[in-house]
């Protein structure tokens, strides 16, 4: 109980016995403790120490101070000891506030951008993101096929956030048509309440959660540079004004794709404008999602409407005809 005072517990068990047997002697104190002689000497010497008692070389009297000045003491060193420790508490409380003072501010670098760097660090976000929303997700799902894993771990993700109410707007590729278990996956998310529609040509891989972050790749070429986690409000919203514009001009999913005032076909727009500034047929053909064969069917086919003997002609004769 004295520890604090810098007393041990066996010092006070000596202590207490000899102010109830002030006749005891080191010899009948060991008795009566059990211990050894030299073990009570030690003690009283750590009292001694202390200045609760005195011990006389020569006799070996023990002398008890006054326990009302002994005490006094020992609290007084104790409460100055406490004091010392404040004041160092204190100024080191400072020095750490100082610390942070200096320090850039997080929430400052995340208001512009924060790099994700590896493609599982991304997935782990992805999942932590989605995990966390309130209110809405917004995904823009570039390309034809989504990989299996992809949607395995989208899957639990995705009906956890339906389950809380949270509305999910995915924006796909008109050729993931051709992918039956992409297909079916859509089928399952849009059962649950989530909703799709696809256009011709997806931009870039994008995740928006909440109108407050978003995650877009570094390089949209080159998945494994990993991503880059946007919290600016200009920005979000810069993004989310794209998304809002793909969705209102994409087809929802279970729909055909509505075909224009001059029967041409979301995908068929899209070739033209390809075409018309310059692109390859296999250049055309990966933007789309679709093979090279049917990329050459359909130019073959529009260059024919449009009267056009190459796909640059195609390409203006569409703009010179309104078509694009």
């Amino acid at each position: 109980m004295l520890e604090a005072l810098g007393i041990a517990q066996s010092a006070e068990i000596v202590y207490r016995l000899m102010l109830e047997r002030p006749d005891y002697g080191v010899a009948d104190m060991a008795r009566r403790l059990g211990w050894t002689e030299q073990r009570v000497r030690e003690e009283l010497g750590r009292l001694t120490e202390a200045r609760l008692i005195s011990m006389e070389d020569d006799s070996g009297e023990i002398l008890p101070f006054d326990p009302e000045v002994g005490f006094s003491f020992l609290l007084s060193r104790a409460e100055g000891e406490l004091s010392r420790r404040r004041r160092q508490v204190e100024r080191a409380e400072r020095a750490v506030a100082d610390i942070l003072a200096a320090r850039p501010d997080r929430s400052a670098r995340h208001d512009v951008v924060h790099r994700v760097v590896g493609l599982e660090t991304v997935r782990r976000r992805l999942e932590d993101l989605a995990a966390n929303a309130r209110t809405e997700c917004l995904s823009l799902l570039p390309g034809g096929a989504q990989l299996p894993d992809t949607m395995d771990a989208s899957q639990p993700l995705d009906q956890l956030c339906l389950e809380r109410g949270v509305r999910i707007r995915s924006i796909y590729q008109d050729s993931f048509r051709n992918d039956p278990p992409t297909v079916d996956y859509v089928r399952w998310y849009c059962d649950l309440g989530g909703e799709a529609r696809t256009v011709p040509v997806v931009p870039m891989l994008m995740v928006i959660v909440d109108r407050e972050a978003a995650l877009v790749p570094v390089d949209p070429e080159e998945g494994r540079a990993g991503a880059l986690e946007v919290r600016s409000p200009g920005l979000v919203h810069a993004l989310v004004v794209l998304f809002d514009q793909l969705w209102d001009t994409g087809t929802p999913f279970g729909e055909a794709p509505r075909r224009d005032e001059h029967d041409l076909s979301p995908r068929e727009r899209e070739l033209l404008m390809l075409l018309g500034i310059g692109c390859t047929d296999d250049l055309a053909a990966r933007r789309l999602g679709i093979s090279l064969r049917t990329v050459r069917r359909m130019s073959s086919e529009l260059r024919d409407r449009l009267g056009a003997r190459s796909r640059f002609e195609a390409g203006v004769r569409a703009v010179k005809e309104g078509w694009l």
